[in-house]
């Protein structure tokens, strides 16, 4: 079924700004337009449900249910238990608290694996354990495509590894790594696996049971969310690994490894992502539980996007003046295409502004990766990134913008 593009894009305020209009947005990979149903909810919450919340009075009881409901239903949709799911104030916050525990638990002389092809929040925080002792083995991106080679992997994996990082896909080589086939491999070896979802989410929430990761990490601000971050950690792991909250917490999964206090609204809010979905799904003649509809509407979204991106990916391969970073396959690909050109990144993306193209150009916190790929992370790439509320006509308007820029 093709996707409504109309009705999707009712479902977000910002189309309907003024000062958007004529503008098409091609950074999400930097965060993605909220949609109404998280603003509906956030604005809610703080004229309603202002107060401590899961007290004995109605409206204090009624603020800790919805934040209850977000936790659950998100859950429902990746295909874990409630409490498997957490919040934090960023998925860098996520992944350092992470890292601290998992710091307390490996032993001098254990090993993880990191990549060269994450974004700086999943690598540099596992990285720092080497100062613990902890020995840090790199798996390096293939120099010309990007890409990560499960036979380099293979080569890494010892019996001194206890953990693997890695992202589900690049925020720059854009390649969707094969989650579940990686996290197997791992598994084999008695190997726990954190998978950076940050730049795959907002293509679909992935079933999280079925790729099989022990952890999965991604950010509500680039799913149509407020700017939260969440961590869904397997219960497995999640009381095998120290404590990392309030001592008197140490028995609730959801608050192990989140020691700062929740954003009460903003948790709240993040329900407006799960109804989201069930209404794309709804419309769209889906049905089921919570998994189901999320499927669905991954399936959705994907399938938009891989028609969008196909004639984009075909204009960049061609051109002789530009390197193309990752695959070009749509299929093989999130929608987030790096460039590397003569010009800078930057120089490119300031071009394209009165162009009315919204684009980003640096390294993006993949310094690793380009410095990997030979780029120079300060002349950086251009980015260009979109989500299932693109439309063809925006893509049309991007291809004509290039071809003046580049």
């Amino acid at each position: 079924m093709a996707l409504d593009i109309d009705f999707v894009r009712a479902q977000f305020p910002a189309f309907a700004q003024a000062s958007l209009q004529d503008q098409a947005f091609f950074e999400n990979a930097g965060g993605s337009y909220t949609c109404r149903q998280v603003i509906d909810r956030l604005t809610r919450f703080y004229t309603e449900r202002k107060v401590q919340p899961y007290g004995v009075y109605e409206v204090s009881r009624i603020g800790g249910e919805e934040m209850d409901e977000a936790r659950t239903r998100l859950a429902a949709i990746m295909g874990v238990v409630g409490d498997e799911l957490s919040f934090g104030p960023s998925t860098t916050q996520n992944t350092y608290v992470l890292a601290q525990a998992f710091g307390q638990w490996l032993k001098a002389g254990d090993a993880i694996i990191v990549t060269n092809q994450d974004h700086e929040a999943n690598s540099g925080p596992w990285r720092r354990l080497a100062d613990r002792g902890v020995e840090v083995r790199e798996w390096q991106v293939d120099p010309e495509s990007g890409q990560l080679k499960q036979d380099a992997l293979a080569n890494l994996i010892d019996d001194k590894v206890k953990l693997l990082c890695f992202p589900h896909c690049s925020n720059v080589v854009g390649e969707i790594n094969p989650v579940a086939e990686i996290c197997a491999m791992a598994k084999a070896a008695g190997v726990y696996t954190c998978v950076d979802g940050v730049s795959y989410a907002p293509h679909g929430l992935p079933n999280v049971d079925e790729l099989g990761a022990d952890v999965y990490l991604f950010s509500a601000y680039k799913t149509y969310g407020p700017h939260q971050g969440i961590m869904v950690m397997r219960r497995g792991l999640g009381f095998t690994l120290p404590n990392q909250g309030h001592y008197f917490n140490e028995g609730s999964l959801e608050k192990r490894f989140t020691p700062a206090g929740p954003d009460h609204a903003q948790v709240a809010a993040s329900a407006g992502m799960a109804d989201y979905i069930d209404a794309l799904s709804e419309h769209h003649g889906g049905s089921g539980d919570g998994a189901a509809r999320g499927a669905f509407a991954h399936d959705l979204m994907r399938a938009h996007e891989v028609e969008l991106l196909q004639p984009l990916l075909d204009y960049v391969r061609d051109k002789n003046s530009v390197r193309l970073l990752g695959p070009t396959d749509a299929n093989a690909k999130a929608p987030t295409v790096a460039m590397h050109a003569q010009k800078s990144g930057g120089e490119l993306a300031e071009a394209l502004a009165p162009l009315g193209v919204m684009a980003g150009g640096g390294d993006f916190y993949g310094v690793r990766c380009l410095q990997g790929m030979g780029i120079d992370p300060d002349h950086g790439v251009l980015r260009v990134s979109f989500v299932h509320y693109t439309t063809k006509a925006e893509v049309d308007k991007l291809i004509d913008a290039l071809e003046q820029v580049l």
